[in-house]
């Protein structure tokens, strides 16, 4: 049991790895898609990376203790097994059961031919299902059975060449029945699809409420923050590319961000009619209360709002960064002010995220204080 259960262990751990570092990039594919958050499509992304992580692992666990895995085989070790339905034959002639007697037919489960045969048949069959989601109609089944086929395939030949190399000789053998367990656990799965998609919620009723929510012109207040980080990552990642490693001066990448945000939440809408580049990553614009690009004055009010907070946190934070001598006569007061500029900071961060917060369950009714401070507001419509 400890073969089965510690790979999917392992699969677990990283998948919350997986899980963790993708949240940003499929917030951003799905906003983009669909132009909401759709539980139900996440359930089934997220599901198939730990199916697939846990199939992978399954395969390939537990890993020989060293790489030189041919020390502890024999010469003559058979690597491959090129007879087709060869458990088959197995069963019959290796099991404990008297054909003559059915009685003796249940001993058959106890079996450990068999119970791989129905683990390898059982592996890939979820991988149908998550194929039959994707191509719904039932003359896609070829191409079910030829990714089967294919996922079995690879992990078979990971297998025979153990890892890719990463070991001496294989440790495990290339079955051809694996093959074709797998490629028909794979097809069954995409035949009886329907019945377990009928748990979810189909791609028509996702496409559908995509097709409310472009009627109806609301940017929901997640893609509107997912632009605003999107923006203010390029200007940390400039910086890093071409000052960051070399210099460490706080006050010289203050006024390096200073500008590059003054470039990226000013002149960029400016020119390109109330977009940056966060929004358009986002699929959205900004207009003026009248539906017309916004005017400079307003994107300017905008870019404020937006660096007014950053710029306090700079200043709190090089506050922290004096270093004084106990000895010093100001060190009394540098304590205070230390302490003062922690708790302001503390305070800060409170205050916006209780913004955001009451923003997004708002669910799009409500703007966050730099749109409506700059009385601008974010539309879908990509011309005026």
């Amino acid at each position: 049991m400890f073969s089965y259960t510690m790979p999917i262990q392992t699969a677990f751990i990283m998948f919350l790895v997986l899980g963790f570092l993708l949240i940003i990039p499929w917030l951003i594919y799905c906003y983009r898609k669909y132009g909401y958050l759709s539980i139900w499509t996440s359930i089934i992304v997220y599901s198939f990376i730990f199916y697939m992580l846990s199939a992978l692992f399954l395969v390939l666990l537990p890993l020989p203790s060293t790489r030189d895995t041919c020390a502890f085989q024999a010469p003559d070790t058979v690597y491959y097994s090129i007879i087709p339905f060869y458990f088959v034959w197995d069963i019959v002639h290796g099991s404990a059961v008297i054909w003559s007697q059915p009685a003796t037919y249940i001993q058959i489960i106890k079996e450990s031919t068999f119970l791989q045969a129905v683990f390898n048949f059982l592996l890939l069959l979820p991988l149908g299902v998550y194929i039959r989601y994707y191509f719904q109609e039932r003359y896609y089944w070829k191409r079910a059975l030829l990714i089967g086929f294919t996922t079995s395939l690879f992990f078979e030949v990971t297998q025979l060449t153990g890892i890719y190399g990463l070991y001496t000789c294989p440790y495990r053998i290339f079955d051809v029945d694996d093959l074709l367990l797998n490629s028909s656990g794979a097809l069954f799965g995409f035949l009886i699809g329907p019945v377990i998609l009928a748990l979810f919620p189909s791609k028509k009723k996702v496409l559908a409420k995509k097709d409310k929510i472009l009627r109806k012109d609301i940017v929901l207040p997640i893609p509107q923050l997912l632009a605003i980080f999107i923006d203010f990552l390029l200007v940390h990642i400039s910086w890093e590319i071409l000052t960051g490693f070399f210099l460490t001066d706080h006050l010289i990448e203050v006024i390096y961000k200073t500008l590059a945000f003054f470039v990226v939440f000013f002149v960029v809408p400016v020119f390109w009619k109330g977009k940056t580049i966060g929004t358009t990553v986002m699929r959205y614009r900004l207009i003026d209360k009248k539906k017309r690009y916004p005017a400079w004055p307003l994107l300017l009010k905008r870019f404020i709002a937006l660096y007014i907070p950053w710029v306090i946190y700079q200043g709190l934070k090089a506050v922290s960064l004096i270093n004084l001598d106990m000895e010093s006569a100001f060190y009394y007061y540098h304590v205070w002010i230390s302490l003062a500029a922690f708790f302001f900071m503390l305070i800060l961060w409170l205050v916006l995220f209780c913004h955001i917060l009451m923003v997004v369950l708002k669910k799009g009714k409500r703007l966050f204080y730099f749109d409506d401070v700059a009385d601008v507001t974010p539309t879908k419509k990509q011309e005026i």
